[in-house]
């Protein structure tokens, strides 16, 4: 099977707030929208927003979390895997722009099988997001 765009939904509370965020800052192109939803290019793939503003939990990322590295991890995140050289300008963009990271850009597993590049942080509605990129992407799923 050929690897597809993902396609993913979740709640926000302003269109404009979201746009500035995943358009200004992320460099997300936007397609259809309405005054309740707006579909992004998110990296080559299908981000639906839609206003929703009861179903968010601000609070989410930071209070279910798992331990990975002795780092706090939300478990409930999404985000993309990107090129090494893609992730590192990313990740300058964010630091320059004064984001608050959930976990500051570094690299695990230096050296051994999965090596990668990870990073966390939250959109302006608490919408925890994850950025990494592979040493060498046939590793992704390696043991």
């Amino acid at each position: 099977m050929s690897l597809r765009p993902f396609h993913l939904a979740a709640p926000i509370s302003s269109i404009e707030t979201s746009r500035a965020f995943y358009e200004d800052l992320l460099g997300c192109t936007v397609g259809r929208f309405t005054q309740q939803w707006v579909d992004l290019n998110f990296f080559g793939h299908q981000l639906s927003l839609h206003v929703k503003p009861e179903a968010l939990d601000k609070n989410v990322a930071n209070s279910v979390a798992n331990s990975v590295d002795g780092k706090s991890v939300p478990v409930r995140h999404f985000g993309v895997v990107l090129t090494p050289e893609d992730w590192n300008a990313l990740a300058r963009v964010l630091t320059e722009a004064g984001t608050q990271f959930i976990i500051e850009p570094y690299t695990r597993f230096k050296g051994e099988i999965g090596e990668q590049s990870t990073m966390f942080f939250l959109d302006p509605d608490g919408n925890a997001l994850e950025f990494k990129a592979f040493a060498d992407d046939a590793q992704m799923f390696a043991r």
